[in-house]
């Protein structure tokens, strides 16, 4: 079947030129692998290698998505309604802006207008344009921090959320219902211009996000003494994130490397401030000036990773301390200054570590846990308009933080100025971030978490991916590693299992499975919905810092080799 698909577009006279030399000197396998299946458009749009074939991002699939979400808007709301138009904006990966303009021009061609930013930015300003200019939906370009081959299509509701399931469900359909990809009309940019449905946006909205961005802070007046090194990793925040701090107060020297918009990241392996490696230049620079916190932003600056000063070195804290850290300096902030609400609500998800919980808790304030992904927790967010709860903090383990809903993404941006000033307020204590979380640890037990990715590649990967989760659902282990199973929650048949109690669960379906152990320790299996892996993580406490590391690499042991068991 694939090669019909392939000789049908080898053979169009019209193809575009980028995409043509794509097809050139590849292998069998290559255009298999090219033209075996349609690029998945889920819950979290698209994602995928650029270069020719259905499955890949290319012009004609990007059109396609398009045409999915333009039908969808025609079918939601009256024609007049399409005058409020989609937002777009794009990272700095290669194709991005040429699939950004591809986006305006389907959308113009439904005569829906396109609010087209006029260069890259960051996607949490995409979250914040969509409600700041009252349009429909918006659309980000990006692959976020996947490695340079792939690039990215996400879209936005108009509460300035990544659609929910139900609602990418329906315009998944309509995605699939779009038979021929060379057939989808396109406008002229130009035309589009002259008749009102191509405007350009950038240096207003700009503005406008960066003062909200700026209503995070808690103790504007400290004074400003923390030493500062920043890194976009050659992404959006560059410019803007460069610009918050100076406007903001912090002096700051940046990794001079990383502030080039390099589309293949030269200077990192990944440039995802997840790993360890991504630091390497921030600490020699860190090293260099003395500085007390490193921050990094991934390329569309939607998530956060931070170093601290710790003896001669740098400490990376993961996103679960993070967070922690964030919620324990913004309760306390706000409690000092009056500013604490009744009914706060903290959000995090089934995969968070619980040590940020437990501190929200200690305030008497609401923690809801929602599946992964941050769009579970801006619909969260939007669902408290009109009541007496008020949003407090929201963030996930994989270093995504919003700490205002005017955002209703992940926000590197807020994230990064909470951060600076945390660091910078407990600096003037005499301490730093790793010594409040020592604290912090010694209060509530150490909290440690592991990610484990396990790589599976193609039609087959993801059958294995899908036989490990059957494996645990239908002979789920009864201890693991020496600690008691008590509780199995299975997200795709919505139940909780508790002994002999079995309860429903309120969550929206998903092939997750997570257990939870005695000691407080537990793990989660999941499928990534938008790379070939299986994810597995797993979190212990205890008092000791030794016996839960032990505990953590026992655990995480354990469970690998259950996985790998599993043919």
């Amino acid at each position: 079947m694939w090669h019909i698909v392939y000789q049908r577009w080898a053979e169009r006279t019209d193809l575009d030129p980028t995409v043509r030399r794509d097809l050139e000197n590849k292998t069998q396998s290559e255009l298999e692998d090219m033209f075996y299946t349609s690029l998945a458009f889920g819950t979290g749009g698209l994602r995928g290698v650029v270069g020719a074939g259905t499955n890949r991002m290319n012009v004609y699939t990007v059109r396609r998505a398009n045409e999915g979400l333009a039908r969808y808007l025609e079918n939601r709301y009256v024609p007049a309604a399409l005058s409020r138009g989609v937002v777009i904006a794009h990272d700095n990966r290669n194709m991005s802006r040429e699939f950004a303009e591809e986006s305006a021009k389907v959308m113009g061609a439904h005569g829906i207008r396109a609010y087209l930013f006029d260069a890259l930015r960051p996607t949490p300003e995409l979250s914040f344009a969509v409600r700041d200019l009252g349009a429909l939906a918006g659309i980000v370009v990006t692959a976020s921090h996947n490695p340079p081959k792939y690039n990215g299509y996400k879209i936005y509701d108009e509460y300035g959320c990544q659609f929910t399931p139900d609602y990418a469900d329906e315009i998944a359909g309509l995605v699939e219902s779009v038979a021929d990809p060379f057939a989808i009309p396109c406008a002229d940019l130009g035309q589009m211009k002259r008749k009102g449905l191509l405007v350009s946006i950038g240096a207003e909205i700009d503005g406008r996000y960066l003062e909200r961005v700026k209503t995070v802070q808690i103790r504007p007046e400290l004074e400003r003494t923390l030493k500062l090194v920043f890194t976009p990793l050659h992404g959006t925040s560059a410019e803007i994130g460069a610009r918050l701090l100076r406007e903001t107060g912090y002096a700051f020297d940046a990794v001079a490397e990383q502030m080039v918009h390099d589309p293949f990241f030269g200077t990192v392996k990944s440039p995802n401030p997840e790993n360890p490696e991504a630091f390497t230049l921030a600490i020699a620079k860190g090293l260099e000036v003395d500085a007390d916190l490193l921050v990094a932003t991934d390329p569309d600056a939607d998530r956060l990773g931070i170093a601290v000063r710790e003896g001669m070195g740098y400490r990376l804290l993961t996103g679960n301390q993070t967070g922690a850290i964030l919620i324990d300096y913004l309760l306390a902030g706000l409690k000092e200054r009056g500013g604490l609400p009744a009914k706060g609500v903290v959000f995090n998800t089934i995969v968070t570590s619980d040590l940020g919980a437990k501190i929200a808790r200690a305030y008497g304030f609401e923690v809801v846990s929602t599946l992964t992904g941050f769009k579970f927790i801006g619909e969260q967010a939007r669902f408290l308009e009109g009541t007496d709860r008020t949003f407090l903090f929201g963030y996930e383990e994989s270093y995504g933080y919003v700490v205002k809903d005017f955002v209703r993404d992940k926000d590197s941006l807020q994230a990064l100025l909470l951060a600076c000033e945390a660091a910078n307020y407990w600096k003037l204590q005499g301490k730093t971030l790793a010594d409040r979380l020592s604290e912090i640890s010694a209060i509530y037990g150490t909290h440690l978490e592991a990610l484990h990715n396990i790589d599976l590649f193609g039609a087959e990967g993801a059958k294995r991916i899908d036989r490990i989760v059957e494996a645990f659902r239908l002979n789920p282990p009864m201890e693991v590693a020496g600690l008691r199973v008590k509780v199995r929650e299975d997200y795709q048949a919505s139940t909780r299992i508790e002994g002999r109690l079995r309860t429903r669960l309120s969550l929206p379906k998903s092939n997750v499975m997570k257990f939870i152990l005695d000691e407080d320790a537990w793990f989660v299996l999941r499928p990534s919905g938008t790379e070939p892996k299986l994810k597995i993580y797993v979190g212990v406490v205890d008092r000791d810092p030794a016996a839960a590391s032990e505990r953590l690499r026992s655990l995480s042991e354990e469970l690998l080799a259950r996985v790998k068991a599993i043919d």
